[in-house]
């Protein structure tokens, strides 16, 4: 019998981070440099072959907008079609609260609870990381995107 577990998707920038957590315990990580539209189908059918998924969990920004829809349509997709549950958080969760790139010298800040832009002279350095225990409270069930701001053109 397969292990029951839950599966979170950090698509943002490169790496995408996969994690699969059982019991709220990270047990396995999986990182790739490929874009997320080709590798997250081959990724997400070796998962479900090897385990039992009992929800989906995803940042669904700020960060790189193509790849935020990416993983939602995905992740939704794969949602509906298998009825597993489906949450997001922001991607604040996975970096610590640090600035994220929006565009030129604006990011994307968290203060309290509200996400904004705000200009920085200086690029902070930042990396999304898993969380080694899933703390699901941080998630909601109301997992569309989070642009943040406009298309740029």
């Amino acid at each position: 019998m397969p292990k029951v577990v839950d599966v979170v998707l950090v698509a943002l920038s490169s790496p995408i981070l996969i994690g699969i957590y059982e019991d709220k315990k990270l047990i396995d990580t999986i990182k790739s440099e490929d874009k997320s539209s080709e590798v997250l189908p081959k990724i997400y059918d070796d998962i479900l072959k090897k385990y039992e998924v009992k929800n989906l969990f995803y940042a669904n920004g700020p960060g790189s907008f193509m790849a935020i829809k990416v993983a939602y349509i995905f992740l939704k997709s794969l949602s509906v079609l298998k009825k597993i549950p489906l949450f997001a958080t922001d991607a604040f969760y996975f970096n610590e609260n640090q600035p994220i790139k929006a565009i030129g010298k604006l990011y994307f800040v968290k203060i309290s609870s509200e996400i904004k832009t705000q200009k920085l002279e200086t690029a902070p350095s930042m990396e999304f990381k898993l969380q080694d225990v899933l703390d699901y409270s941080e998630f909601s069930t109301t997992a569309t995107p989070f642009y943040g701001i406009g298309a740029v053109g």
